[in-house]
Protein backbone atom coordinates (compact mmCIF):
# COMPACT_ATOMS: atom_id res chain seq x y z
CA UNK A 1 0.00 0.00 0.00
CA UNK A 2 2.81 2.45 0.83
CA UNK A 3 4.48 2.16 -2.59
CA UNK A 4 1.06 2.59 -4.18
CA UNK A 5 0.37 5.76 -2.16
CA UNK A 6 3.67 7.20 -3.41
CA UNK A 7 2.85 6.28 -7.01
CA UNK A 8 -0.56 7.92 -6.59
CA UNK A 9 1.10 11.04 -5.14
CA UNK A 10 3.39 11.42 -8.15
CA UNK A 11 0.62 10.62 -10.63
CA UNK A 12 -1.41 13.47 -9.14
CA UNK A 13 1.34 16.03 -8.44
CA UNK A 14 4.30 15.27 -10.71
CA UNK A 15 3.44 12.76 -13.45
CA UNK A 16 6.85 13.28 -15.09
CA UNK A 17 8.65 11.75 -12.11
CA UNK A 18 8.93 7.96 -12.25
CA UNK A 19 9.06 5.73 -9.19
CA UNK A 20 12.07 3.45 -9.68
CA UNK A 21 11.74 -0.05 -8.25
CA UNK A 22 14.93 -2.11 -8.09
CA UNK A 23 15.50 -5.80 -7.44
CA UNK A 24 18.14 -4.92 -4.87
CA UNK A 25 17.27 -3.43 -1.51
CA UNK A 26 17.90 0.28 -1.04
CA UNK A 27 16.96 0.23 2.65
CA UNK A 28 20.23 1.85 3.80
CA UNK A 29 22.13 4.83 2.44
CA UNK A 30 24.97 2.60 1.21
CA UNK A 31 22.62 0.15 -0.51
CA UNK A 32 20.59 2.95 -2.07
CA UNK A 33 23.69 4.72 -3.40
CA UNK A 34 24.91 1.46 -4.95
CA UNK A 35 21.50 0.58 -6.42
CA UNK A 36 21.08 4.02 -8.02
CA UNK A 37 24.69 4.77 -8.96
CA UNK A 38 25.00 7.96 -6.92
CA UNK A 39 27.13 9.19 -4.04
CA UNK A 40 25.87 8.31 -0.55
CA UNK A 41 25.53 12.05 0.09
CA UNK A 42 22.96 12.25 -2.76
CA UNK A 43 20.59 9.88 -1.00
CA UNK A 44 17.86 12.01 0.56
CA UNK A 45 17.47 10.32 3.94
CA UNK A 46 14.07 10.88 5.57
CA UNK A 47 13.97 10.65 9.36
CA UNK A 48 10.68 10.46 11.27
CA UNK A 49 11.11 12.34 14.54
CA UNK A 50 9.09 13.51 17.50
CA UNK A 51 9.67 16.57 19.66
CA UNK A 52 7.19 16.61 22.52
CA UNK A 53 3.88 15.74 20.87
CA UNK A 54 4.95 16.97 17.40
CA UNK A 55 5.80 14.35 14.77
CA UNK A 56 7.74 15.52 11.73
CA UNK A 57 9.84 14.37 8.80
CA UNK A 58 13.34 15.74 8.33
CA UNK A 59 15.05 15.04 5.00
CA UNK A 60 18.85 15.27 4.98
CA UNK A 61 21.81 14.29 2.85
CA UNK A 62 22.58 10.60 3.25
CA UNK A 63 25.83 11.32 5.08
CA UNK A 64 24.52 14.10 7.31
CA UNK A 65 24.00 13.68 11.04
CA UNK A 66 21.60 15.67 13.13
CA UNK A 67 23.21 18.25 15.37
CA UNK A 68 21.38 18.19 18.71
CA UNK A 69 22.17 21.82 19.52
CA UNK A 70 21.00 23.15 16.15
CA UNK A 71 17.91 20.93 16.24
CA UNK A 72 16.96 22.08 19.75
CA UNK A 73 17.47 25.73 18.75
CA UNK A 74 15.18 25.19 15.74
CA UNK A 75 12.42 23.13 17.39
CA UNK A 76 12.70 23.83 21.12
CA UNK A 77 13.48 20.26 22.17
CA UNK A 78 15.61 17.19 21.62
CA UNK A 79 14.54 14.90 18.76
CA UNK A 80 13.36 11.37 19.41
CA UNK A 81 13.42 8.88 16.56
CA UNK A 82 10.21 6.91 16.22
CA UNK A 83 10.39 3.12 16.35
CA UNK A 84 9.43 1.02 13.31
CA UNK A 85 5.77 0.59 14.31
CA UNK A 86 5.38 4.32 15.03
CA UNK A 87 6.97 5.17 11.66
CA UNK A 88 4.50 2.97 9.78
CA UNK A 89 1.60 4.43 11.76
CA UNK A 90 2.68 8.03 11.01
CA UNK A 91 3.77 7.61 7.37
CA UNK A 92 2.46 4.24 6.11
CA UNK A 93 6.05 3.65 4.93
CA UNK A 94 8.41 1.01 6.34
CA UNK A 95 11.81 1.90 7.78
CA UNK A 96 14.14 1.91 4.78
CA UNK A 97 11.36 3.29 2.57
CA UNK A 98 10.40 6.40 4.54
CA UNK A 99 9.78 9.43 2.35
CA UNK A 100 7.75 12.65 2.46
CA UNK A 101 5.44 11.52 -0.39
CA UNK A 102 2.10 9.70 -0.25
CA UNK A 103 1.49 10.22 3.45
CA UNK A 104 -1.86 9.15 4.95
CA UNK A 105 -2.20 12.50 6.74
CA UNK A 106 -0.20 15.73 6.52
CA UNK A 107 3.01 15.91 8.52
CA UNK A 108 5.40 18.85 8.69
CA UNK A 109 8.32 18.22 6.31
CA UNK A 110 11.69 19.92 6.69
CA UNK A 111 14.57 19.72 4.22
CA UNK A 112 18.04 20.28 5.61
CA UNK A 113 20.38 22.59 3.70
CA UNK A 114 22.79 19.63 3.33
CA UNK A 115 20.71 18.65 0.27
CA UNK A 116 21.26 21.94 -1.56
CA UNK A 117 24.73 21.10 -2.84
CA UNK A 118 23.26 18.57 -5.29
CA UNK A 119 21.38 19.05 -8.55
CA UNK A 120 19.68 15.70 -8.03
CA UNK A 121 18.91 13.62 -4.95
CA UNK A 122 17.40 10.17 -4.53
CA UNK A 123 14.83 9.79 -1.74
CA UNK A 124 13.07 6.51 -0.98
CA UNK A 125 9.59 6.02 -2.37
CA UNK A 126 7.58 4.06 0.19
CA UNK A 127 9.33 0.68 -0.07
CA UNK A 128 12.79 -0.66 0.74
CA UNK A 129 13.53 -1.07 -2.96
CA UNK A 130 11.86 2.04 -4.42
CA UNK A 131 13.09 5.59 -4.99
CA UNK A 132 12.70 8.66 -7.17
CA UNK A 133 15.21 11.09 -8.70
CA UNK A 134 14.53 14.81 -8.45
CA UNK A 135 16.13 18.09 -7.49
CA UNK A 136 16.10 19.07 -3.81
CA UNK A 137 14.12 22.19 -4.70
CA UNK A 138 11.46 20.15 -6.52
CA UNK A 139 11.20 17.77 -3.56
CA UNK A 140 10.72 20.69 -1.16
CA UNK A 141 8.15 22.30 -3.46
CA UNK A 142 6.15 19.06 -3.88
CA UNK A 143 6.03 18.39 -0.15
CA UNK A 144 5.63 21.95 1.09
CA UNK A 145 8.87 21.53 3.03
CA UNK A 146 10.59 24.28 4.95
CA UNK A 147 14.37 24.60 4.54
CA UNK A 148 16.27 24.32 7.82
CA UNK A 149 19.86 23.90 9.02
CA UNK A 150 19.96 21.13 11.66
CA UNK A 151 22.82 18.86 10.60
CA UNK A 152 26.52 18.56 11.20
CA UNK A 153 28.89 18.48 8.29
CA UNK A 154 30.85 15.37 7.41
CA UNK A 155 33.25 14.13 10.14
CA UNK A 156 31.45 15.94 12.96
CA UNK A 157 31.81 19.46 11.62
CA UNK A 158 28.91 21.80 12.27
CA UNK A 159 28.24 23.89 9.22
CA UNK A 160 26.43 27.11 10.09
CA UNK A 161 24.91 29.22 7.35
CA UNK A 162 23.84 32.69 8.43
CA UNK A 163 21.00 34.60 6.70
CA UNK A 164 23.48 36.40 4.41
CA UNK A 165 24.92 33.09 3.16
CA UNK A 166 28.19 33.22 5.11
CA UNK A 167 29.32 29.71 6.07
CA UNK A 168 31.15 28.96 9.32
CA UNK A 169 32.49 25.48 10.17
CA UNK A 170 32.90 24.32 13.80
CA UNK A 171 34.05 21.00 15.27
CA UNK A 172 31.26 19.40 17.33
CA UNK A 173 30.54 15.88 18.56
CA UNK A 174 26.97 16.36 19.80
CA UNK A 175 25.19 14.81 16.78
CA UNK A 176 22.98 11.74 16.70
Amino acid sequence: MSLESVRAFFAAHAPGIDVIVTEASSATVALAAEAHGVLPAQIAKTICLRVGDRTMLVVTSGIARLDNRKFKDQFGGKPRMLDAAEVVEATSHPVGGICPFGLPAPLPVYCDVSLREFEEVVPAAGATNAAVRLSPRRMADLTGAEWIDVCQGEDGRRILVDPTGVITIHRDRSGV
